[in-house]
């Protein structure tokens, strides 16, 4: 139980504040945000499954330049995606190529991959032998904290033109992508 709480308190506290939070705002503006919870808590396994799982050897085997990267070219791509898409009803109903819940999840796995989240769980993987503790501890931290950020979403949803939805959402798509190469290439 003491895996379970410290590595609750360390991960939740690391994940606030981070773009993933702003990423789940994106995403509920765009898509019904159960299906956005549902792609969210599943990349979050994902991500700290690997983390705890595999540890520190994922790290040595992938660049985390290359990964921000990869990252930074993904959320320029959803960025413009959003930007130039037309009727809003048919990307909420999920008609685009992924659909809402696997594109909300593969932006968690990309945008999650050499965080400091994950780096921190693996880091109480090691410090712990209880790796369920550590796992269940990352995933239900990084879900309270993201749904934060689903919430916020979902009540600018309700309460801004789609328009101006659109905007915000493509914008802070964009926003972190370039934020993310300019950091990868200075």
């Amino acid at each position: 139980m003491e895996a379970f709480l410290a590595t609750f308190v360390v991960v939740f506290l690391a994940e606030l504040g981070d773009k993933t939070q702003l990423l789940v705002m994106a995403f509920a503006a765009k898509f019904p945000w159960q299906q956005v919870l549902v792609g969210m808590t599943l990349g979050i396994f994902v991500v700290h499954a690997l983390a705890v799982g595999v540890g520190s050897f994922v790290g040595s085997m992938i660049d985390p330049a290359v990964m921000e990267v990869i990252a930074s070219l993904l959320f320029l791509t959803f960025g413009v995606w959003t930007l130039r898409s037309g009727d809003e009803e048919d990307e909420a109903a999920g008609t685009g190529r992924y659909g809402p819940v696997l594109t909300v999840m593969m932006t968690f796995i990309v945008g999650e991959m050499g965080d400091k989240t994950q780096f921190a769980a693996m880091t109480m993987a090691a410090a712990f032998s209880a790796w369920y503790f550590v796992l269940i501890g990352a995933v239900a931290a990084m879900v309270l904290a993201d749904s934060l950020g689903l919430v916020a979403g979902a009540f600018l949803h309700r309460y801004l033109p789609p328009a101006r939805m659109k905007l915000l959402s493509g914008g802070i798509f964009c926003a972190f992508g370039l934020a993310g190469l300019i950091h990868a290439f200075l």
